[in-house]
């Protein structure tokens, strides 16, 4: 319930205009003031549910917000910001990364798809896995390579913090199809 009402507005909506309309068509029918006030108010429920979900952030928005935040770093070449959506506490993780990055310079980062933002039910504190695609066009520093455009899958593990913020707690990139390459910092 909760992802159609913050999710959806437009398909809530569709349907709460529906049912209005049906109940202003009985009243027309019928001419029963119960249905003319009932119809009015459920048709009066469609601006209420935009602004509903102009101001609930679910988890998943949260966590789309954070991917997306984090490329725009990527494709700005700030790496103190990219990293800054790993758990503070995985050091080594922020390590990995920041060396990771530190090894091109990006002319473009882009998210194509988020695959799936997967919250694992019952998991505590929260966990969710991200599964998406993406495209950067990279320089390395050493200049043997200069505006490569690369297509991987990004794999990240969030958990939520005690203060409602998701964090990467780990992460690997693949190749488009199939495992692991000598690229993939897990291989």
């Amino acid at each position: 319930m909760e992802l159609v009402l913050s999710e959806q507005p437009w398909l809530t909506s569709g349907l709460l205009g529906l049912v209005g309309g049906m109940m202003l068509f009985g009243w027309l029918q019928t001419g029963r003031k119960a249905t003319l006030i009932f119809g009015t108010i459920v048709l009066a429920m469609i601006p209420l549910m935009f602004l509903i979900a102009a101001n609930w952030q679910t988890d998943r928005e949260l966590i789309g917000a954070a991917v997306y935040r984090t490329a725009q770093a990527v494709a700005d070449n700030d790496f103190d910001a990219a990293v800054q959506v790993i758990e503070p506490s995985q050091r080594a993780t922020i390590a990995a990364a920041r060396s990771d990055l530190a090894r091109f310079r990006f002319d473009e980062a882009r998210v194509n798809k988020l695959r799936t933002i997967d919250i694992v039910p019952g998991s505590d504190p929260p966990v969710a896995e991200v599964d998406m695609s993406i495209t950067v066009v990279v320089s390395d520093q050493r200049g043997q390579v200069r505006g490569q455009r690369i297509l991987r899958r990004v794999i990240l593990q969030f958990r939520k913090s005690p203060d409602g913020r998701w964090f990467v707690y780990d992460y690997n990139h693949l190749p488009i199809v199939g495992g692991p390459d000598s690229f993939s910092p897990q291989h």
